[in-house]
């Protein structure tokens, strides 16, 4: 299972891509279908991403971050993949 960070990614860790999820437990399971499926050596760190003000975490959208440690990793390929989950691709 991932781990759960509210906080933002450090500065040597910029992000190279950002997948936004609907909930905690699609994010969950995309995580690691996410690292089968594209070969990663470990599951992208995932981070709840709350609207100002917003207490409630199910009422929040949930990020994967995939990092430079992620390799190279098609944007099509993720675009895909998150819309599976019902989210989508950000730019970092």
């Amino acid at each position: 299972m991932s781990r759960e960070n509210t906080a933002a990614v450090p500065a040597d860790e910029e992000p190279r891509h950002l997948l936004v999820l609907p909930d905690r437990d699609a994010a969950e399971e995309a995580a690691a279908e996410l690292a089968d499926r594209f070969g990663l050596a470990e599951e992208p760190q995932l981070v709840r991403d709350a609207l100002a003000g917003e207490d409630d975490a199910e009422d929040a959208q949930w990020l994967l971050v995939l990092t430079a440690a992620a390799g190279d990793l098609d944007a099509a390929g993720l675009d895909a993949f998150a819309g599976e989950w019902g989210g989508w691709r950000e730019e970092p």
